[in-house]
């Protein structure tokens, strides 16, 4: 028998207020049909004064715990991806570990921005794998609004907040891509485009900054980088895509999602999006798609699932895994 790090519930969290399209054009000089031709989004939701990412992940967590059937005393480390923790630190993880009362285990966050949630899911693989856990409840969460230039219309109107969790669990298989769960990741990045998208600021500046973003060039490297990786991880796991159920991709921007969806041979019939709804939530975006996705009715189990990201570093990956 083979172990294999199974999700066992799913969960998400949007903050009440929702925003959309149209308010952008009261202070800038852009409209919902502008904002919608070039990224598909349609609206977007903030978090409210006070709350921040920790709250939004404790949300997104015992909505995966509820779905698992599940305490937070069940759970043996919690991993939060996020570029936009409340503090310097502690961790946003450790914090999300006070609000559930769990008293044990350990906490850490990962910080690949919009790629976070795969480097996390990949990460507690290892720990499941390895044995240095049985349950690992992995987050992607983020306040995105809180670090955005609001005169900047090409990147102001694309983000949001929101929090997506999946708990992650130990089970057994037959080392056969027929298993559930994740049966391969494959994770990358290069530094050397890291001024692609970064934010200009952080802790030795003393400056939290804004993102910036050369949006012509993350396009273009999106694509690319999003259809290889996938390509790697599924031939790792001895598929194809033709054996592919859904993608469910990083929702940054619907033309990205499109274009990596025909350059794998995938119809938009494969895809789970969710872009429309919540604009480009970062490391909370593949989380939220996939508890979304389950809801609808859409991910059903021994479905095979390909999870692809890519974020400022730049750093990008895949995990293949069955429902």
């Amino acid at each position: 028998m083979t172990t294999r790090a199974v999700i066992r519930g799913v969960g998400h969290y949007l903050p009440e207020r929702i925003f959309e399209n149209a308010e952008f054009s009261e202070k800038l000089d852009t409209s919902d049909s502008w904002i919608r031709s070039r990224s598909g989004i349609e609206r977007r939701h903030f978090a409210a004064e006070g709350q921040g990412t920790a709250d939004l992940a404790t949300r997104a967590a015992r909505a995966a715990l509820d779905d698992a059937g599940l305490k937070p005393a069940d759970i043996d480390a919690i991993v939060v991806a996020t570029s936009t923790a409340d503090l310097t630190f502690p961790s946003a993880a450790t914090m999300v570990q006070d609000k559930l009362g769990m008293e044990g285990g350990f906490a850490f966050d990962i910080q690949a921005v919009c790629a976070g949630f795969v480097f996390a899911l990949a990460n507690a693989n290892g720990m499941i794998l390895s044995g240095q856990a049985d349950r690992v409840l992995v987050i992607g969460a983020e306040t995105f609004s809180r670090i955005l230039d609001w005169t900047d219309r090409g990147t102001c109107v694309l983000f949001g907040d929101g929090a997506g969790a999946v708990v992650l669990e130990r089970d057994t298989g037959n080392g056969t891509a027929q298993d559930r769960g994740i049966l391969a990741s494959d994770l990358n990045s290069d530094g050397r485009y890291r001024d692609l998208l970064y934010v200009d600021g952080g802790v030795s500046t003393q400056n939290t900054g804004h993102l910036r973003m050369q949006g012509k060039e993350v396009f273009r490297h999106a694509v690319e980088k999003l259809a290889q990786t996938a390509h790697k991880a599924l031939d790792k796991a001895g598929l194809s895509s033709e054996d592919v159920s859904w993608i469910v991709p990083h929702q940054a921007n619907l033309r990205i999602i499109k274009a990596t969806a025909q350059k794998m041979g995938l119809g938009m019939d494969r895809v789970v999006v969710t872009v429309q709804d919540h604009g480009n939530t970062s490391a909370a975006s593949i989380p939220l798609a996939l508890s979304v996705g389950k809801a609808r009715g859409q991910i059903k189990p021994g479905d095979l699932i390909v999870v692809e990201a890519i974020g400022g570093g730049l750093a990008w990956g895949s995990v293949v895994l069955r429902w």
